[in-house]
Order: structure tokens, then sequence, then C-alpha cells
């Protein structure tokens, strides 16, 4: 038996690791909105077609961690570096160039937000 509470934080944990608001997961997911309001207040308890959907759309995602708390998130480190490694392009040849310039050798980076073209961002802190 799945303990929605707990069931809820995990699900919760997943959200925050990406960076999604329970809107943007629930497209992801493709979901209602809804359901994912449900779930996380506990209101309603995950089916089996809503966990399934939450492992397909995101791998590194264990089914038996979501389900009961045992095993790892995320499951595979080496798919997530894989799959977050910068693809070479002119837009990040001029980020690290400016980066890497002179006058900011001794800073260190505290904060990187990234907005995307609908609207949503994503914040990475150090």
């Amino acid at each position: 038996m799945v303990n929605t509470e707990e069931f809820s934080k995990r699900l919760k944990k997943v959200i925050d690791y990406y960076g999604e608001t329970a809107s943007s997961f629930a497209e992801k997911i493709n979901v209602q909105r809804s359901s994912i309001s449900h779930i996380l207040s506990g209101r309603n308890k995950p089916s089996l077609e809503f966990v399934l959907k939450v492992l397909s759309s995101f791998p590194e995602v264990e089914l038996y961690w979501l389900l009961n708390g045992k095993g790892e998130f995320p499951s595979n480190q080496n798919y997530l570096d894989s799959k977050n490694e910068p693809q070479t392009t002119n837009s990040n040849k001029k980020l690290e160039t400016i980066i890497n310039s002179e006058s900011d050798r001794n800073k260190t980076i505290e904060r990187i937000v990234i907005f995307y073209s609908d609207g949503t961002f994503k914040n990475f802190q150090n």
C-alpha cells in the first residue's frame, strides 16, 4: 500500500529537482493540473496510469523509490550528466567568453537563471 503523504513528498522532490512548477510538471506528464494538486495535497491517491506517466517522462525516477521511498533519486547520475552536457553552439561560446573574461576571474557565480520563450524559467543556485 502506498503512503499518500510520503508519495506526495517524493513527488514534490521530483518536481523541485527539475525546477518545475506543478503546472509545468502536469503538462510534461500529460495530466490535468488539478491531478497534481490533489495528489500533492493528499486528497487523491496516485493512479497506476499517473505513476507510469511520471516514470515514462522522467526515466531517472525509479518506480520503487517513488512508491516506497526505497532506492535513490535520481537513479542514474551518469544519465543526468550526459543529458546535461552542453552542446557546442555560438550561444555557448559567447557565454563562456563572458564567464571567463579577465575582470571576472576572481568572482564566483552564485546564481544562474534561464528564461524560456514560453515564459517559464529555471533557477540554479550554488
